[in-house]
């Protein structure tokens, strides 16, 4: 029984959790714009489908989803746009994160 309908202290599982996901870059906002864009972090969209502008981290991904959106077209891989090039930012001193973590904690 929960005792007289008193409600519950927070775990130390919960508070973690809201630590966490309060630290961690998951790739939204304006953080994340530069990292899916290549710009300011290095990036993990590294290449753009020239059809429907969906960007993948490596070809092999972007030949899978290429096969997967667009079957009747055939796959060529010097049409696939590489942002990295592109948009290639000027030498910065920088620390490039992973995908997960952040440089708060």
């Amino acid at each position: 029984m929960t005792g007289k309908a008193k409600p519950k202290k927070h775990t130390a599982k919960e508070l973690a959790a809201k630590a966490d996901a309060a630290t961690t870059n998951r790739g939204g906002g304006k953080a994340g714009l530069l990292d899916r864009t290549g710009l300011e972090k290095g990036g993990h969209a590294k290449f753009e489908c020239p059809h429907c502008k969906v960007t993948a981290p490596d070809v092999k991904t972007m030949q899978i989803h290429h096969d997967a959106r667009h079957p009747k077209i055939p796959f060529e891989e010097s049409k696939v746009v590489n942002l990295h090039a592109v948009l290639a930012p000027a030498e910065s001193s920088k620390p490039k994160p992973g995908i997960r973590g952040s440089l708060k904690k």
